[in-house]
């Protein structure tokens, strides 16, 4: 299948894609603060920089994109239409490298909670879990 914008166009696209303050991150920080718990963002000194650091708790939440982060629901396996090999590569990595910072955090004794993008459509389930993952 040919792309519709061309080479210009996607890479301008492409370049506004943010790896912080996204739209589904900011609606997890807003959820977890509305219900009480407090954070540090971005965690520069732990592995992979979760987005949400609950330092005295331990524990840490990301929030991942679906596609990105090739997660198994409708989004997540979407396949690139073009330069195929290139983002199968790059969205391979991410997950190769998520796995790597899940067990290092583990190691250093973190908790850690993903939160996908995807699950965000149902919030009373993403307080549920956040609830039961912070209260441990």
């Amino acid at each position: 299948m040919v792309d519709v914008l061309t080479r210009a166009q996607r890479s301008f696209n492409m370049s506004r894609i943010r790896s912080k303050n996204t739209s589904p991150e900011l609606f997890v920080r807003r959820l977890v603060h509305r219900l009480g718990f407090r954070f540090r963002l971005h965690g520069r000194k732990l592995p992979g920089r979760p987005d949400l650091v609950f330092a005295s708790r331990s524990k840490v939440i990301f929030v991942h994109g679906c596609y990105w982060h090739m997660h198994e629901c409708r989004f997540g396996s979407v396949k690139p239409a073009t330069n195929v090999t290139f983002w199968e590569t790059k969205r391979r990595s991410n997950v190769d490298r998520d796995r790597r910072n899940q067990k290092e955090l583990a190691r250093q004794g973190w908790s850690v909670l993903v939160i996908w993008e995807c699950s965000l459509r149902k919030p009373e389930s993403v307080i549920r879990k956040i609830m039961r993952f912070l209260q441990r």
